[in-house]
């Protein structure tokens, strides 16, 4: 039952859409969100721990996929837990308070995300098309700066959103989504302050579409050098480290762009649902995998930290860190 309120000050909580109204279905649905999860979260840190202890791997490629990978970690850890939780107590409530923390967290790291995948871009193309140039150009400053930049970009984006969000006026606390989305958001308003965000998502989408073009320009740049390399493993080497990030921005430029401006119904949508899991969960799940499947030396690193922590925590015991980071070297 829609409750009416009169403004968005007075309002203690929302509630948030249930997947079904069956309890043992509930139970079934969190249960496969918590293995989506757990899948999620093991091959983030697998990749980043392959990361940090391989030497070999310490190069600004492989920093700027430790850092997509802590960000793939914070997004998905913004909203899954919560619909497992209210799945297993059987509740749909969500605070206020809440709503507006899960709304920036998403924001920032799924901004900062795609402001890496726009850095990484950049990054692959000073390795193609400027090799000669690669470590003048894209050093240790210039990598951490780029970095940076990308997690204080997506922290302004988050603050921007959420404070335009939350000042409007709400007339229900039903969302229509198993998390604070800001299209559902946008439904619930009952004045006309709503245009106020209505106009920020046209100028992020604006910010959004300048990043796309500017990566699809570059990886014209990119294959036209590769296409004119001779020799036909120069091209597979390079091919291999460009096809992966290709294929993470296409799926996450056009879930997202689907979720946000697909035509908006006051019903309920099993249609948004799909969007909302297809951008807020999948890329996240997908990105270790797309990543370690064409690269030898992450699926090398993956192996030598799965057998060398197996080894020497049986061994070593208390001196395991120690031990674990020289079986690596």
């Amino acid at each position: 039952m829609r409750e009416n309120v009169a403004n968005s000050s007075s309002m203690s909580h929302f509630l948030l859409m249930e997947l079904s109204d069956s309890r043992d279905l509930q139970i079934v649905h969190s249960f496969v969100f918590l293995t989506l999860y757990l899948v999620t979260v093991i091959g983030n840190l697998l990749i980043i721990f392959a990361i940090l202890f391989d030497y070999h791997l310490h190069t600004s490629m492989y920093f700027f996929l430790m850092n997509l990978a802590m960000l793939d970690l914070g997004s998905i850890s913004v909203t899954i837990p919560k619909f497992m939780v209210n799945s297993f107590m059987n509740t749909r409530l969500i605070s206020y308070s809440g709503c507006v923390a899960q709304v920036f967290f998403l924001l920032f790291f799924v901004a900062s995300d795609f402001a890496l995948l726009t850095v990484m871009a950049h990054d692959r193309y000073v390795a193609i098309c400027n090799p000669l140039r690669y470590e003048t150009i894209m050093n240790k400053v210039s990598c951490m700066q780029m970095v940076a930049s990308a997690w204080i970009s997506g922290l302004l984006y988050g603050i921007l959103h959420t404070s335009s969000t939350f000042s409007i006026s709400f007339c229900s606390n039903v969302i229509d989504q198993f998390f604070c989305e800001i299209p559902q958001l946008l439904k619930l308003s009952c004045s006309d302050l709503y245009l106020i965000e209505v106009g920020v998502l046209v100028f992020s989408a604006s910010i959004a579409l300048g990043c796309f073009i500017f990566i699809i320009i570059t990886y014209v740049q990119i294959f036209t050098t590769v296409l004119r390399m001779p020799s036909v493993q120069g091209r597979q080497k390079a091919l291999s480290t460009c096809l992966p990030h290709l294929i993470v921005v296409s799926m996450f430029v056009f879930t997202g762009t689907f979720a946000y401006l697909r035509p908006s119904t006051n019903a309920p949508s099993d249609l948004g649902l799909v969007f909302a899991v297809m951008y807020s969960v999948v890329p996240p799940m997908m990105n270790p995998l797309i990543y370690s499947m064409r690269n030898k030396d992450i699926k090398f690193a993956l192996w030598q930290v799965l057998a060398c922590g197996t080894l020497y925590q049986e061994r070593f015991g208390r001196n395991f860190q120690k031990s674990f980071q020289n079986c690596i070297v």
